[in-house]
């Protein structure tokens, strides 16, 4: 990709909206899959009760909109302010209980997951029924529409694309839980009719990559589901 091709994929906009002031991309079509639309506002005049707690609304009660779902709700059941990353809000939002919940697990996930997907990782790939694999880089690129696979050879896998992922696991950890050890993942090819199949492995070697690739697979096990209100883990 030129220098200016990427330049135009990473410009960026204020623009201001009821719900806040949101830093989007410049062009549309350049958003993050893991993007939301801001919702529809429920109606002043459809909602004379909160519809959490069913508090009539008057001049002592107020009506406030969850920026993130637009239902109405009172102050005491809309009260929080939450970073609402999904919505490119630049300032935290105000917020039901229910989404607030939702948005604190995001920003988890903004934190400290997408910067490990940014950074990459390097696995054994082995694409289609090839019985040869690849060692290559995997990162999730920076405007977080792709996944980006650099070794001999160069691939990119929209992430809007992507039909399945199943995180491969083995053994147990003295927790009890599983430990990632991989990845399956389908998807598919403009002008192919079958889905197309990759998996990545964790190598063994012991100069850290293969406990840069567990932490890997782990963030890419909370990727929120694109076009989702949910932050829910891959299948």
């Amino acid at each position: 990709m030129s220098s200016g091709v990427a330049a135009r994929c990473d410009a960026k906009k204020l623009v201001r909206s009821p719900s806040g002031l949101r830093m989007v991309p410049e062009h549309r079509a350049f958003g993050s899959p893991f993007g939301l639309e801001e919702p529809q506002w429920v109606p002043d005049k459809e909602c004379p009760r909160c519809m959490q707690c069913d508090a009539k609304f008057d001049f002592i009660t107020r009506k406030h909109h969850c920026r993130r779902c637009g239902k109405c709700f009172c102050d005491r059941c809309c009260s929080q302010k939450v970073p609402l990353r999904r919505m490119c809000f630049v300032d935290p939002v105000r917020q039901c209980a229910e989404c607030a919940l939702v948005s604190h697990r995001e920003a988890e996930f903004y934190d400290k997951q997408l910067k490990v997907l940014l950074s990459g990782a390097t696995f054994l790939v082995t694409f289609g029924d090839s019985e040869k694999p690849e060692t290559m880089v995997c990162r999730l690129s920076n405007n977080q529409r792709c996944l980006i696979l650099d070794g001999d050879s160069h691939h990119e896998i929209e992430i809007a694309h992507v039909c399945t992922v199943q995180i491969l696991t083995e053994g147990f950890t003295p927790g009890g839980s599983t430990r990632a050890t991989g990845m399956s993942l389908q998807y598919t090819v403009p002008g192919a009719e079958a889905a197309a199949q990759l998996k990545l492995m964790a190598g063994e070697d012991a100069n850290g990559s293969k406990r840069q690739a567990a932490a890997w697979l782990a963030a890419m096990h909370k990727v929120p589901r694109a076009g989702s209100g949910r932050l829910s883990s891959w299948d």
